[in-house]
């Protein structure tokens, strides 16, 4: 009866930490996609150009980077609710104080380094806690939390757009960087590292010993010795590089190729939508199939939807490209996590994911600048569109050559 009152207690509590790293992807990674209804008003103030506004976000992407592999590692020794209280400090001050700035410095100062060191807080602490509390339906509760993302990327643009117009981009600013922190930070005192600290917490008997579970796989130490982290580690990097590509750069080819600024957006628009049900609908089949092959069936979609980019000539054809996209773009980024979880357990889950993201996101600040580059050297995304093409044909054959172990010694 005591085990079973564990369990249902856990079970029941489940279904809060589900919402509440929902909320934090919603928010975190809303908030931060918004930032692009802020260029015109930013280059409309001081007359910067729009690489410069953007090189603020890449420069808080990088660093997100950076900090991811620390903030894995807290997570694991600190757990997620001390840690998100720490990082939604960051997070509000850095969007916030954004509203102050009168320089380009600033702006990277504020933005780029304090914004960016609470972003890096956003996916590992909200995916490797649910890694944790999940196991037998991981991939379905991963997908559910990532559909936040979506939820948050609509939600939050209009909002920007929104208090732009009725207050003015510095009170946009404020007022969206007051309420993330309350926001995150409030979200955080619902956080649980894993169901046995939560059954610790909410009893007064003594810990709880015999449960393998969250001691199950690979330290970090045992983990970077072996050859298949570095295989993810290089394969999300070009992944990323690929996405986030294609996510900066799609609007501009279809201005390119003739179509209308507000249809070309359209297709950024279907992207999101469509990705939302790749995140659902990939979690469901990794509970099924396994990570491995959920990202195999992305490659084959991605690699598809590029070569059909290349071709792309008319609006039908780019929404048709949207689509078989969008399923790709969504399914991978649900996939990344349990593909952690099942490469090397969850011992050290924070921090090996952590060290993921840090490869990923810094593709993700390198991808856009050199698909730009290599339109201005050539004059044409076609070569660009063959960079990603080639990138994503490496990447794929880096997960193929990933060999998921039976067991983790």
């Amino acid at each position: 009866m005591k085990a079973f009152s564990r369990s249902s207690a856990a079970f029941s509590y489940g279904s809060v930490i589900t919402l509440a790293c929902f909320s934090i992807q919603a928010v975190g990674v809303g908030i931060y996609i918004s930032y692009g209804v802020f260029f015109n008003p930013l280059m409309e103030e001081f007359g910067w150009s729009r690489a410069a506004i953007s090189g603020a976000s890449s420069v808080a992407f990088f660093i997100t980077g950076i900090f991811a592999i620390l903030m894995g590692r807290f997570n694991d020794r600190f757990g997620p609710r001390l840690l998100m209280s720490i990082a939604a400090v960051f997070y509000g001050l850095g969007f916030g104080l954004t509203s102050r700035v009168e320089t380009l410095a600033g702006l990277y100062l504020v933005f780029g380094l304090v914004y960016g060191i609470g972003l890096a807080s956003i996916d590992v602490i909200a995916l490797t806690t649910i890694t944790r509390w999940f196991s037998a339906s991981r991939g379905k509760m991963t997908g559910l939390v990532k559909v936040g993302t979506g939820l948050g990327q609509f939600a939050f643009t209009m909002l920007a757009s929104l208090l732009i117009a009725h207050l003015g981009f510095r009170n946009a600013f404020a007022f969206m960087g007051g309420g993330a922190f309350i926001l995150l930070l409030t979200i955080a005192q619902f956080m649980r590292r894993d169901p046995d600290v939560y059954y610790r917490s909410s009893t007064a008997s003594s810990p709880v010993t015999g449960n393998p579970v969250q001691t199950d796989g690979l330290s970090f130490s045992d983990a970077l010795r072996t050859k298949r982290l570095w295989l993810l580690c290089v394969a999300n990097l070009l992944l990323v590089f690929c996405l986030l590509s294609i996510m900066v750069h799609t609007v501009a080819h279809g201005r390119d190729i003739g179509i209308a600024a507000h249809k070309a957006a359209g297709v950024l628009a279907c992207i999101g939508a469509v990705s939302m049900a790749g995140r659902f609908f990939g979690g469901l089949l990794i509970d099924r199939i396994g990570s491995k092959k959920l990202m195999v069936i992305c490659f084959v979609l991605l690699l598809t939807s590029l070569a059909w980019l290349l071709q792309a000539y008319t609006i039908t054809a780019l929404y048709a490209f949207a689509v078989v996209y969008g399923i790709a773009h969504g399914g991978f980024f649900t996939a990344i996590s349990p593909i952690t979880a099942e490469l090397f357990g969850i011992r050290a889950h924070g921090s090996l994911f952590g060290m993921v993201v840090a490869f990923g996101t810094t593709g993700g600040a390198l991808g856009p600048f050199f698909t730009g580059l290599v339109y201005d050297l050539s004059g044409s995304y076609t070569p660009a569109f063959w960079m990603l093409i080639v990138m994503s044909a490496i990447a794929f054959a880096l997960i193929l050559a990933l060999r998921v172990p039976d067991r983790l010694d």
